[in-house]
């Protein structure tokens, strides 16, 4: 595999370039859509989500490079010492054999489907009955919504869109040569179902190369290929480039940031055949070097693949997928008074194997209970339909003081975002939009009680987002608390937030960009200083910023043993002589998304224990506003850390990083241990 051959070039010392780690990463998904022990429709999920994180890898990431590039072309990565334009080449020479692999998945996935009375058709493999049905459905429903254009001096390129399909024919007509392009409105249905004993599909982009030439009449068809581009989509919100007047809207400088996505820099072009002459003219006109074209002989995007359920039957696709599960709720969350819970005891939910609706549920209770005075809430990103936004506006209707702290540069969940903080404001509730150039990224919910004259505080703490979708597919944890101190803390940070205070020190929070850092490094330094007898374990999504990276190999130097859980990136390489011999480093990819953030340090009576928002990564540490709660609850501090040893003897979606920079399944143990599908057959009892 080329992705492993080249990974010595992204390599230095115990360092591995972040971007190659990434790569490696959505591998570790793609390899579940080859997992025999995923059912079949699942499979095919995993192998559209590799596709999607390759697209916004290549938006995000190759789009953050090209920036580096073109402005400080001379920066060098910390850790590898690569310039941007080394890492790119390093990457785009890379794609080829993912696209290769994605290619021989689909078609082992598209045997699998059709065993099953279902598959997936290319024109070329339609019989003459099979085309002229499919003929028919295009010229009825394709054809009216195909948009042609002959490109001359009058037309000389149009611009395609960002992810959007075109067909790129070359023309001739009257001993002349012409380049014409064609395209679908958005509107026209992906998949179309051949009729027949098995059920063919094809999709609306084979359909257009296939028969998509009538929309040039008169003309002779000499060459053809669909084509997509991919352009940069790492804008820079940074709030130096707008104009600030005392009433700047800084929700309409994001808007303005989001509609540019639309016209930023092409980085990658994507076509279904080799042809030269259509990517010489394209490479020429929207200045594409040939390195950035990329050849996909089966689909660029496999998005269809999460609706082909409803061609099986409601039996068959049921068998096809993971069973479905409800998140628990044990007997004491189910009272109807919550808040006089969380006052008897800190509240521990983990999701997905735990339900939202107890979060939900408190909101609610809150949004009506008259000894709550106010509700603040930070938000990142939401669901579609957000119970937690209905149950903030009850809260504003029945007079409760609501505050909402929107991170408009959520990359991707702009809008919506936009959105809801119009619905919030409408409804009587204080939205701003968080600190000049930090993102805030913490998961916080403070709510202030007036109770027999004395004050009480309710906090609830996530490593994960108040999105009701994601709860069930995001492993993430939750405490929610009565503790006067956090109570405290966390009306300050609200406060601090307001005020544009960055630097204050808090009574038991750790909050980015002034202490989480600072903080997790001297719960690191505790360590070092029992050497042998030291322990860290952990559990996090990325791990990137050197300051830490260097304080595990030196942990590691003096004998403490480093057990981690990194699901994505990882840039520190483990049991490299001299540097990592006691660090271990393994990644869980399954069923859920690994989400959660666990910081253990020590062991026993001595042991230190916190949740968090944020990852190991510079961004979050040092341009984010993040928490790290301590678990203080006995109770919970047991949970927690049970689950993390849990994960850390997972040896069937776990995969453990070598000291070369690549992933293998976990040998040895007696016993097959899936972490996740522990967690969630123990919240089923």
């Amino acid at each position: 595999m080329k992705l492993r051959e080249n990974a010595r070039q992204f390599m230095n010392g115990a360092y591995i370039n972040r971007e190659y780690s990434w790569l490696e990463f959505d591998r570790r998904v793609l390899d579940q859509a080859r997992d025999k022990d995923n059912p079949l429709l699942e499979k095919c999920k995993f192998l559209s989500i590799f596709k999607s994180n390759l697209d916004e890898f290549t938006m995000v990431r190759l789009g953050s490079l090209r920036n580096i590039e073109k402005s400080n072309p001379k920066d060098r990565d910390d850790k590898t010492e690569m310039t941007a334009s080394e890492q790119i080449d390093g990457i785009l020479s890379l794609y080829p054999a993912l696209y290769k692999e994605a290619d021989e998945v689909f078609i082992s996935l598209n045997k699998e489907l059709y065993k099953h009375g279902v598959d997936f058709l290319k024109p070329d493999e339609m019989s003459e009955k099979q085309r002229t049905q499919a003929k028919q459905y295009f010229d009825e429903f394709i054809l009216p919504m195909v948009s042609p254009l002959v490109l001359d001096a009058k037309h000389p390129l149009i611009r395609f869109w960002n992810l959007r399909t075109y067909m790129v024919l070359l023309l001739e007509r009257e001993g002349s040569m012409l380049f014409g392009v064609a395209s679908m409105a958005n509107s026209v249905e992906r998949l179309f179902m051949i009729q027949g004993k098995k059920k063919h599909l094809v999709t609306a982009e084979d359909l257009l190369f296939a028969f998509g030439d009538e929309a040039f009449p008169g003309y002779r068809i000499l060459d053809k290929a669909l084509m997509r581009i991919t352009r940069n989509a790492d804008f820079d919100a940074n709030m130096e480039d707008a104009d600030m007047e005392y009433n700047f809207d800084f929700s309409k400088f994001i808007k303005t940031k989001v509609e540019e996505r639309t016209n930023l820099e092409c980085i990658r072009v994507e076509m279904n055949r080799e042809s030269e002459q259509i990517r010489s003219y394209i490479s020429k006109q929207i200045g594409v070097r040939k390195a950035n074209f990329f050849i996909s002989k089966t689909y660029f995007d496999y998005k269809f693949l999460f609706k082909i359920g409803k061609y099986f039957s409601e039996k068959d696709a049921r068998n096809l997928k993971f069973p479905d599960f409800k998140g628990h709720i044990s007997d004491r969350l189910k009272s109807s008074d919550l808040i006089s819970e969380v006052e008897k005891k800190d509240i521990f939910l983990s999701y997905p194997y735990d339900s939202i609706d107890t979060l939900i549920r408190l909101l609610n209770q809150c949004a009506v209970d008259e000894s709550v005075t106010s509700i603040k809430i930070t938000i990142y990103r939401l669901a579609d339909h957000s119970k937690i936004v209905d149950a903030l506006i009850k809260a504003a209707e029945n007079g409760k003081e609501v505050i909402a702290v929107m991170e408009l540069c959520a990359r991707f969940d702009e809008e919506n975002n936009l959105y809801y903080a119009d619905m919030l404001r409408e409804a009587g509730c204080t939205v701003f939009y968080g600190i000049e150039n930090y993102k805030v990224h913490s998961k916080i919910i403070s709510i202030v009680r007036e109770k027999d004259k004395k004050v009480k505080y309710i906090t609830h703490l996530g490593t994960g987002n108040y999105n009701e979708s994601t709860s069930k597919q995001y492993t993430d944890l939750n405490i929610i608390t009565a503790n006067e101190e956090i109570g405290r803390d966390g009306v300050e940070f609200f406060r601090n937030i307001a005020v544009r205070n960055v630097d204050y020190e808090y009574r038991k929070l750790l909050i980015a960009p002034h202490t989480l850092k600072s903080g997790l490094i001297k719960e690191i330094e505790k360590e070092i200083a029992k050497g042998p007898e030291g322990v860290i374990k952990a559990k996090f999504n990325s791990l990137t910023d050197k300051a830490f990276i260097d304080k595990f190999i030196e942990a590691s130097q003096k004998g403490v043993k480093i057990s981690l859980v990194v699901r994505g990136i990882c840039c520190m390489l483990p049991k490299v002589p001299g540097l990592t011999d006691n660090i271990s480093v393994i990644s869980i990819v399954g069923r859920f998304l690994e989400h959660s953030r666990i910081y253990a340090f020590g062991k026993g009576d001595d042991q230190r224990v916190y949740i968090s928002s944020a990852d190991l990564m510079t961004r979050n540490v040092n341009r984010r506003i993040e928490i790290a709660t301590p678990v203080l609850d006995k109770e919970v501090k047991e949970k927690v850390l049970a689950l993390l040893d849990l994960i850390l003897l997972d040896n069937v979606k776990g995969r453990s990083l070598g000291s070369d920079g690549s992933y293998s399944k976990i040998k040895g143990g007696e016993k097959k241990i899936n972490s996740q599908e522990i967690c969630l057959a123990r919240s089923q009892i």
